[in-house]
């Protein structure tokens, strides 16, 4: 059998129609298939690879971490130098607030950890979420997610889940004592890259205070660096009670971690202890590769000149007769086509270009570009190039 026979045959898969490319290597902004063809990553693996695939800075922390130790006990039990030194660093780029950081392996995992702690911290039960939301696939994670059609196959999920529409501010009245937390992006991705309406945000930050709720800022796309800060929610005059991370943490290694003061996380040390254990969260390894990762995206001018790189792409796309409306926040673009009937059609022909994207779970005919931060300025008008060639071959 093929390795593609053998894909099809022995993994399980989440969809019937996956793209089915045959990948042999990857370095910086473009992956190899097997046949030796190259292909922009204009998504980063959904927003994973900021620094691009195969970072040397990164490579050469995971080499150095392969030499001392791999995984040795479950995590928080003995100290180890790659979680204390990773967590030093976040902490330190950080508000005073968030100073206790709680490594784990995933996004989902993260959100799963900050709903327990909120409900533990607070005694309360009642969760609020916003429509068209996407925080994970885990049971948890599923009960916030904002989209029906993607979770009603597996209720019973978790009770008290109440959601709310983004940007709208009188829905915010509806956040009570009763609230445990608040989950929320800065800016909706799977929607489509749905921006914050001026003042919402703050808004909703103001009546969290006032009910005493938690609020929980989903950062795993937009972190590290994609919006042009280095979170996404420093755009904006509010600081979360805990914060959500995972994606590019890890620079191509999974990691994530939720981030709390010290007295909401100490909560989760006793009544129960052990509160959240995990075993592989916080691996050496992966930890290693993040620090690095971190340093890269703080030392480097990556970040700062997301917003200038974005604004090239969103400038030379938006005039094609085929786009109906860019929403951008620095190095993510959520470019949706007047025809949502063509989108498997634009795939193919892009790909068949050397072009990689990828559509948005709750918004059909917009697709994604978030090329990894390190693409340059002139790569940016290559892709444009590039995405207006296939456009036109529609």
């Amino acid at each position: 059998m093929t390795e593609r026979e053998l894909f099809f045959r022995y993994l399980g898969l989440p969809s019937h129609q996956p793209l089915g490319l045959e990948i042999d290597h990857a370095e910086g902004i473009y992956i190899y298939d097997a046949s030796g063809k190259k292909y922009l990553d204009l998504v980063s693996g959904i927003s994973v690879n900021n620094l691009g695939h195969r970072h040397p800075a990164v490579i050469r922390a995971i080499e150095d971490q392969l030499k001392k130790y791999l995984h040795l006990n479950v995590y928080g039990e003995f100290i180890q130098s790659p979680q204390v030194k990773l967590a030093q660093k976040l902490v330190s780029v950080l508000p005073d607030n968030l100073d206790s950081v709680f490594l784990v392996n995933s996004g989902s995992e993260a959100i799963e950890g900050a709903m327990k702690l909120a409900k533990r911290y607070t005694g309360r039960t009642e969760v609020v979420a916003f429509h068209n939301a996407y925080h994970g696939s885990t049971q948890g994670a599923l009960s916030i997610l904002g989209n029906e059609i993607l979770k009603n196959a597996f209720r019973p999920l978790i009770p008290d889940i109440r959601f709310l529409e983004f940007n709208n501010f009188r829905d915010l009245e509806k956040i009570s004592e009763k609230t445990a937390c608040v989950v929320s992006e800065t800016i909706q991705a799977e929607a489509g890259i749905i921006l914050p309406e001026q003042g919402f945000l703050e808004s909703l930050h103001a009546r969290c205070k006032k009910t005493g709720t938690l609020l929980i800022i989903d950062d795993v796309q937009m972190g590290f660096g994609r919006t042009g800060k280095l979170f996404s929610f420093e755009h904006f005059n509010f600081v979360p009670d805990i914060l959500v991370l995972a994606k590019a943490m890890g620079g191509g290694m999974p990691v994530g971690a939720f981030i709390a003061s010290k007295e909401i996380m100490d909560t989760l040390a006793d009544h129960p202890e052990l509160g959240h254990i995990t075993t592989f969260g916080g691996h050496p390894v992966c930890c290693a590769a993040a620090l690095a990762n971190l340093e890269v995206l703080l030392s480097d001018d990556l970040i700062f000149q997301a917003e200038k790189k974005g604004a090239i792409l969103e400038e030379q796309i938006s005039s094609h007769p085929m786009i109906k409306n860019i929403r951008r926040k620095g190095l993510i673009l959520g470019i949706e086509v007047n025809d949502a009937g063509k989108r498997n059609k634009l795939t193919e022909i892009l790909l068949k270009n050397g072009i990689i994207i990828d559509w948005f779970l709750f918004h059909p005919c917009t697709f994604r570009i978030a090329p990894p931060l390190t693409i340059t300025e002139e790569e940016c008008r290559s892709a444009c190039n590039l995405v207006l060639k296939s456009l036109n071959e529609i």
